[in-house]
Parts: structure tokens; sequence; C-alpha cells
């Protein structure tokens, strides 16, 4: 048996301690920066990285087994989370307008290096995005900017099923009304 500020330890028992938890973590932080800074390339974005595994490592604690490799559990969701952020950021192709007033503005690079058969594709889907119905339109419009199903439905305050099905159902609703754009 082992005492921790109060707490007892029993190494035969499948679960680990807050204390002993934190210092475990805290233990792996070298390895974990090295490793966000090979993700990131950039010392900033590493520092933001490594934050951001440290919260979601922290709320998701009693995830962890005690008999597991520690030390790879954090790489996965560091992993995990750097892919999501780049997932998110590539789509949205967010740029800075040097106008007075500042706006961001979203214009993707291929829209202005489209053909004309390519920019009425994109005006017609994206009316026919427009003329859907607001509860199925926010879904889908969601989850083509990167959030997973599971931040949809916390967002839109629905089950993760009912997100699937809507965003199922919209993609099949556009493939029918868009077929004359179809790739065979």
């Amino acid at each position: 048996m082992f005492k921790f500020v109060g707490e007892t330890l029993n190494k035969k028992s499948k679960v680990m301690t807050a204390i002993e938890f934190n210092y475990k973590l805290t233990s792996l932080q070298d390895y974990l920066k090295y490793f966000a800074l090979k993700l990131t390339s950039n010392e900033d974005d590493a520092q933001d990285l490594l934050q951001e595994t440290y919260v979601k490592a922290l709320t998701n604690r009693e995830k962890f087994s005690y008999q597991t490799n520690m030390k790879a559990w954090l790489y996965t969701i560091m992993k995990n989370i750097f892919i999501n952020n780049y997932r998110r950021n590539k789509r949205s192709n967010t740029f800075l307008d040097s106008t007075e007033d500042m706006y961001f503005l979203n214009n993707t690079v291929e829209e202005r290096n489209a053909n004309p058969e390519t920019i009425l594709a994109a005006k017609e889907l994206k009316s026919e995005i427009r003329n859907l119905d607001q509860d199925y339109r926010r879904a889908f419009e969601m989850f083509n900017e990167g959030y997973k199903y599971k931040e949809i439905a916390e967002e839109l305050d629905l089950s993760i099923g009912t997100v699937k099905s809507r965003i199922f159902f919209i993609r099949k609703k556009l493939s029918e009304n868009l077929k004359a754009y179809s790739v065979n």
C-alpha cells in the first residue's frame, strides 16, 4: 500500500487516484511537447495542442485504464485533436479582409479558379442547401464545416442518431435533386 496526501492507493486495484494520474500526466510533459512540436512545427500551436491534450485527458481520466500505456493514450488524444483541428481549419479557408471593418470572409480558392460549369454547379448546390428545412440544413452545414456528429448533437441538442439520419437524408436529397451534375 502507498500513501499519497491522505489517499490510499492499492496497487492491486484497477483504479488510479487523481494524484497518481496527475503525477504521471505531468511526468510525460516533455515527450508530449516534443510530439506536439513535430505535429505543428510551431511553438505556439504546439503549446495550444499540449494544453488541449491535458484538458481532454483530465476530463476523461475515468476512461483511462490503469494497466495501459499512458504515454500511448496521451499521444492518441493529441494526434486526434491535431487531426480534428486540421480538418476544421482546412474546411474553413477563412482569410482576413483588409477593409476598415475587418470582416472575416469565407472564400474558397477553388471558386476563383473554377470553370463556368463548376461555378454553375456550386451555385445550384448552394441554392439547394438554402432551400432545405432549417433544422436539417444546420446539421448538414456543421458537418461540412468539420464538426463531428457528437459535437453537432450537443450543439443542436439532438441525439447522435438523429444527427446522422438528418445528414444522410440531406445527402440523399441533394444527390437526387442534382443528378445532372453527378459523375458516373
